[in-house]
């Protein structure tokens, strides 16, 4: 069945790069083709608890890429009856918590960090930790913007979540300074960015961070022979979180767009993707 399912991995993994905004076909080559698939296998055989890290800190608010794919990992997960819980630090903890299961991280001292993040892997004891576009870990310790800006003091540390837990790790970035791209650490140098160092089990990238999670879930229906992409609907996901006070990552304005693109681009790819499924 796997050896099957690899075409249509592939495929997909190739749209979710076919804009190449940020030079992730570069990393794509970096990676062992079929990452979207085997991503999924992890989810199906791991069910239970799974930690979703999300939040990118954009001026004193948070992005619009990472939240929508997280929501939409989060609402597909419940429904097949496992138990998904978004992890984030201020402000998008509040702008959650009254509507998901979500945990806070609070310290960006790194020390601090590591015992928080070892009692809450305690207490939850997670089957899988899954990160979307959430910064990670430069090699000099510090975390860094698309623009190179140090943005350590807004950040609350997740990276050990994926270094310390005891259970597989996936990671979804779009552009090189996420959690997880340490990965392909050896293929950044094209890239303008400072790259996170941050490692993990099975790493997706697209050019929107949120269409991986699409991706993901297109390939986990096709393993359980459901289709998990049909009640996703970005609009409404952006619309929610518009009105708690996020912004666009790119353009920093409070816009219903992820990394400057409208909206309805999240809506053409899961329809691409569901033909793509079709025709497979």
């Amino acid at each position: 069945m796997v050896d099957a399912l690899l075409p249509l991995s592939r495929r997909i993994e190739d749209l979710l790069v076919s804009r190449n905004i940020r030079g992730m076909q570069h990393l794509q080559a970096a990676l062992r083709p079929g990452y979207l698939l085997r991503a999924a296998m992890l989810l199906d055989k791991h069910p239970g608890t799974i930690l979703i890290g999300t939040g990118f800190p954009v001026t004193h608010t948070f992005e619009t890429d990472g939240p929508v794919g997280a929501i939409a990992l989060y609402n597909a997960l419940s429904e097949l009856s496992y138990q998904p819980v978004l992890v984030c630090g201020e402000p998008l903890y509040s702008a959650l918590n009254t509507d998901f299961r979500c945990i806070r991280i609070r310290d960006n001292d790194l020390a601090q960090a590591r015992l928080e993040t070892r009692q809450v892997l305690d207490s939850y004891r997670p089957s899988l930790v899954l990160c979307i576009e959430r910064p990670g870990l430069s090699a000099d310790g510090r975390y860094y913007n698309m623009r190179k800006e140090d943005i350590s003091d807004r950040c609350a540390c997740f990276d050990y979540f994926l270094t310390d837990a005891a259970c597989p790790s996936i990671a979804i970035g779009d552009g090189g300074n996420e959690i997880g791209m340490g990965k392909v650490l050896h293929a950044m140098d094209p890239l303008n960015i400072i790259p996170s160092v941050t490692d993990c089990d099975e790493l997706i990238v697209a050019d929107v961070s949120n269409w991986a999670a699409y991706g993901i879930l297109a390939m986990l229906g096709t393993l359980r022979g459901l289709d998990l992409l049909a009640s996703i609907d970005p609009q409404q996901i952006l619309s929610f979180l518009s009105s708690r006070g996020s912004v666009d990552g790119v353009t920093r304005q409070n816009t219903l767009t992820e990394d400057s693109l409208c909206f309805s681009a999240g809506v053409e790819l899961i329809q691409q993707i569901r033909q793509i499924q079709c025709q497979g």
